[in-house]
């Protein structure tokens, strides 16, 4: 089993920034890869960030690329979403989410074995 714990959220003004961090516990080693996912109100869990445990491959999302930037610490088992220029559109809950699987269609959340209990972003206009 791993265990997911995100923070960082919380509400912001449009062009603020915010980082979100997910602390994993548990069986960690069994995670190959880390995503980032986010709900809106109405709307389908949308991918949003990942990245491999053991460094090199990371993938965004276009709505965020260039403005949200996921990075890793692996002495402390967390993964980091650092997110600039936001926006009024990324206001959603914030899922950090682990799989076992390599590499490969990363923006499935169905492809992902956990997930945290999630961090709500608001971003006001």
């Amino acid at each position: 089993q791993v265990q997911l714990v995100e923070s960082g959220g919380g509400l912001v003004q449009a062009g603020g920034s915010l980082r979100l961090s997910c602390a994993a516990s548990g069986r960690t080693l069994s995670s190959n890869v880390m995503g980032w996912f986010r709900q809106a109100p109405g709307k389908e869990r949308e991918f949003v960030a990942a990245l491999v445990w053991s460094g090199g491959s990371m993938l965004y999302a276009d709505s965020v690329k260039g403005r949200f930037t996921i990075s890793r610490d692996n002495a402390k088992n967390t993964v980091y979403l650092q997110m600039n220029s936001l926006k009024p559109e990324d206001t959603a809950v914030y899922y950090c989410a682990a799989r076992y699987a390599a590499w490969g269609s990363n923006g499935d959340p169905r492809n992902y074995n956990y997930w945290g209990q999630g961090t709500q972003v608001t971003v006001s206009s």
